[in-house]
Formats: C-alpha cells, structure tokens, sequence
C-alpha cells in the first residue's frame, strides 16, 4: 500500500464513526432511548476497519451489557440500600470482570459486564427513586442501537471503499488459564471500586458512575503491564484520559458557545470531534487513548437526549469522573507497590 492509500485509509477510518455516530444517534430517538449519548458512544466504539471485527465487538459489547443488565436486576435491588453490601459486590463483580477482561479472548464482553453493573448499582445510590429495570431497559437499548449502526456501516464500507482500501485487524488478545500479577491487579481495581461505595455513604461524590467508568477502563491494560509495577502504565492512561477529556470537552465548549441551541452546528461539531479523535487514535500509538478520550468527551457533551437542552454539564461530570477515578485509585495501586517493594526486601537472600 503507498503512502496516499495509506493516507486516504486512515482518512476512512476516520469517516466510518462519524456515519455510524449519526445513524446510532438517529436509531437511539426512534427507539425511544432515554441517554442518546450512550448509544453514541457505542457507535463510535465497536467500529473498526473490518467488518467481522466490528460485528464481533458488537456482539461482545450487547452480550457484555445484557450480562450486567441482569446481574444487576438481580443484586441491585437488594446490595443497593445498605453499603457493605454495595461496596461487597462492586468488589466482587468489578474484580471478576476485570480479570476476565485482562486473560480472555471475550475481554471486551467481560468490561462490559463489570461497566454495566457498577453504572446501575452506583446509579442507585445516587438516586435511591430511580427503577433499575428501566435503566437497564434503556441500556440495552442504546447499546442495540450504536452496535447496529457499526455493523450497517461497516458492512457498507466493506463492500464499497474498503475493497480498494482495506483496514487491519486489531491484535487478538492471548487467554491464558491462570495469571496471578492479572489478579492482584483485579483486586485492586476491585478495591477501588468498593471504596467508591463506602465513601459515597459518607460524602456526597459527585459523578459516581463515571467514576467507576473510570476506574475499570483504565485498570484494563495489556496483560504485559499488570506485573510488578503496574503503577505506571495504569497512571499513563489515567493521565491520558484526563487530557483527552479534557480537550474534548474544551473544543465541545467553543461548538456549544457557536452554536446557541442550534441543532445544525451542534451535529457538526459531533462529527467533527468524532473524526479528530479518530485521527489521533490511529496515530502515535503511545497518545491512542487521549484520542478515544477527546471523542467520548465531544459525543457527551454535543449529543443531548434534546438538543434544545446542550450544555457543558455532562462533559464536566465526565472529567469530573476521571479526577474522582484518579483520586480512589493511585492511593491503592502506590500503597500496593510500596506494600509489595517492603515484602520484597524483606525476603531472605537465596545462598549462591
């Protein structure tokens, strides 16, 4: 491939979220979803240049969300009202499906499973009134509709500008029967998860939800960074995530200021952020993650159940979300490391 195929290439991946934001945005209204911006972000995150891997992501991402749907419709009614219960099973199912997500070939399925379950029972204890059987209803629903709108335009794409230029697989993750960094690394995902739990008892954090979202996507690494310091990379995307977020949700700022309640300009900027963040994700690797980040920030903010009803508000909760991630989890994972280094130095030299 020359160097203008590969560019027009790139230039097409960049274009296929852009149609299929559009269309999950426009099945999402149709369907009757009550959190348009979710099935955006679907749309924009199973994508991928082939479409037997989008069709395959999608699949993993609907199964992941049912799955959690209906671990959630079961333990949420019950571990929601009293918080040992709530911080025991965010411990054990964030645990669980960060594991799963770090040493199997379904690790998309397995994050989605722990993502979905920790967003309906957080939502819970921060709206006590709330049905969870709706919120997983409408869930699901939004998933459907972005996982949908990826394959249609991915089948599209394949059968037209992809046959001239075709995209690359994404590198299939290595399972692996039992790794024991892998699982010191879910339990301290898990860890924070709780105390996310047991602190919004006692103080009123805002973004709970997107805080676990925080915490989960960035504690699913590479197996190959899980070992003996995992402090750094999970800190780096951390890092990345923030600034992703907020450079999203600064150039979301300026399209809502231009805007004014315009509908127009407001898709526009959606697909404008949708492409940019696309760029940069398949660009420098080692900046891949600001990119996915800068995305998700323009789609919360610039798609609004109503867009008569745009603001800035959903964009600040989610980097907001990301500092309070922050905040719960580098405490655990630097008192793990300094725990682990003690032990260390503490074990008797073998005689040569």
């Amino acid at each position: 491939m020359t160097l203008d195929d590969r560019f027009i290439a790139r230039i097409i991946t960049g274009l296929e979220p852009v149609a299929s934001v559009l269309l999950a945005i426009l099945l999402a209204h149709l369907l009757g979803a009550t959190n348009i911006s979710w099935a955006a972000f679907a749309g924009y995150a199973v994508i991928r240049g082939l479409a037997s891997e989008t069709l395959t992501r999608g699949v993993r991402r609907f199964g992941g969300t049912i799955a959690g749907g209906l671990l959630a419709l079961v333990i949420v009614p019950l571990a929601a009202p009293y918080w040992p219960l709530a911080a025991g099973a965010l411990f054990i199912i964030g645990a669980a499906s960060i594991y799963a997500a770090l040493t199997t070939h379904h690790a998309y399925a397995w994050l989605f499973v722990g993502l979905t379950f920790a967003m309906v029972l957080l939502d819970k204890v921060d709206m006590p009134g709330a049905g969870v059987p709706a919120f997983v209803q409408t869930r699901i629903i939004e998933t459907a509709a972005g996982t949908f709108a990826c394959v249609v335009v991915s089948l599209i794409s394949s059968a037209t500008l992809r046959r001239l230029w075709p995209g690359t697989a994404s590198a299939a993750p290595t399972p692996v029967r039992w790794h024991a960094d892998a699982a010191r690394h879910a339990v301290e995902g898990g860890l924070a998860l709780a105390t996310l739990a047991i602190l919004s008892h006692w103080l009123a954090i805002p973004a709970l939800a997107q805080g676990a979202i925080s915490i989960m996507a960035v504690m699913v690494v590479p197996l190959s960074d899980v070992g003996d310091n995992n402090l750094k990379p999970v800190t780096t995307r951390l890092i990345h995530r923030l600034i992703g977020c907020a450079l999203g949700g600064a150039f979301a700022l300026v399209w809502l200021l231009l805007a004014k309640g315009a509908t127009a300009p407001l898709i526009a900027g959606t697909m404008t952020g949708v492409f940019i963040g696309r760029w940069i994700e398949t660009g420098n690797p080692a900046y891949r993650y600001i990119g996915f980040q800068f995305a998700f920030a323009v789609l919360i903010t610039l798609v609004p159940d109503n867009y008569a009803h745009a603001e800035i508000g959903p964009g600040i909760e989610r980097l907001t979300g990301v500092v309070i991630g922050m905040l719960i989890l580098e405490p655990i994972l630097i008192l793990s490391y300094l725990l682990r280094g003690k032990a260390r130095r503490s074990e008797p030299e073998t005689p040569a």
